[in-house]
């Protein structure tokens, strides 16, 4: 199986999440690229240092998001992933490219050398708060094979958070994830309703009943309600890791600690 291939192991693998700072051309850039890089190594070191199964870089301070990804934004997170690649050479790694660049993430990932990508919109239409959303599966595993990136998993997102499913209200997450596998993701991604939210486990539970491909938890995890998602494949923990717990802030170096120490305990 792939993703054991890829973790070493099939449930509660933590990837942490490296918030790229905007980048040029954003709204809200203010950092040169090479501070931006400097500052997602540092927190890449912070991670591994703790232990941590794997990484994931996204350009999350890039607000508002846009359907419209700009060449200067694969160029640099090219950048960003090539030297937390260089930074961590042995843990598994992964990018998102928001919103929904999943084509472009699919380019940065192969050029930077890393293992997997975080894809929106891959079965079902819906509305995000960016705007309408469409299913990309077909077109994403067909230039997946184009540019020979089948190393590269697609983890991809069910119900996506921060969106309205109202012309889905008649699929659930279940037949949701069911598409998904049957349009060959390599595993799929329950999340709460926003960033930081909690996760259903009901919703868990019933996911990883359906499928047989990987079942991730993408938000709301911290160190007090991770119990209830240990039978979870793979948990995303961005906010939680960072300072306050809010996921603007800077990875803080005792949050991760604290986690994985006690996940290497449980987990035994």
């Amino acid at each position: 199986m792939k993703f054991m291939e890829l973790f070493g192991r099939l449930n509660s693998v933590v990837i942490g999440m490296i918030h790229v700072k905007a980048l040029p051309g954003s709204p809200l850039s203010q950092m040169k690229i090479s501070q931006i890089i400097e500052q997602a190594c540092q927190e890449a070191e912070v991670y591994r240092d703790a232990g941590i199964d794997g990484l994931m870089v996204e350009n999350m301070h890039d607000i508002p998001y846009s359907f419209t990804v700009g060449p200067e934004v694969y160029t640099c997170m090219t950048a960003v992933c090539s030297a937390v690649r260089r930074t961590c050479p042995l843990l598994p790694l992964g990018v998102q490219i928001l919103s929904s660049a999943n084509k472009g993430a699919l380019s940065v990932a192969l050029a930077s050398d890393l293992d997997f990508i975080r894809a929106e919109g891959f079965v079902f239409s819906h509305v995000a708060d960016e705007g309408f959303l469409n299913a990309c599966a077909g077109d994403l595993l067909r230039y997946r094979r184009q540019i020979g990136a089948e190393k590269i998993q697609i983890f991809t997102d069910i119900k996506k958070k921060h969106s309205s499913h109202a012309l889905t209200s008649d699929v659930d997450v279940v037949e949701t994830a069911l598409a998904a596998e049957f349009f060959l993701s390599d595993g799929v991604i329950i999340t709460g309703s926003r960033t930081g939210s909690e996760a259903d486990p009901g919703e868990l539970r019933e996911v990883s009943q359906a499928v047989k491909i990987p079942v991730l938890v993408g938000s709301g995890v911290d160190f007090i309600n991770v119990d209830q998602y240990l039978e979870a494949s793979g948990i995303i923990i961005g906010s939680h890791f960072k300072k306050d717990g809010h996921w603007t802030n800077k990875v803080d170096p005792e949050r991760v600690k604290r986690f994985m120490e006690k996940m290497h305990r449980i987990r035994k």
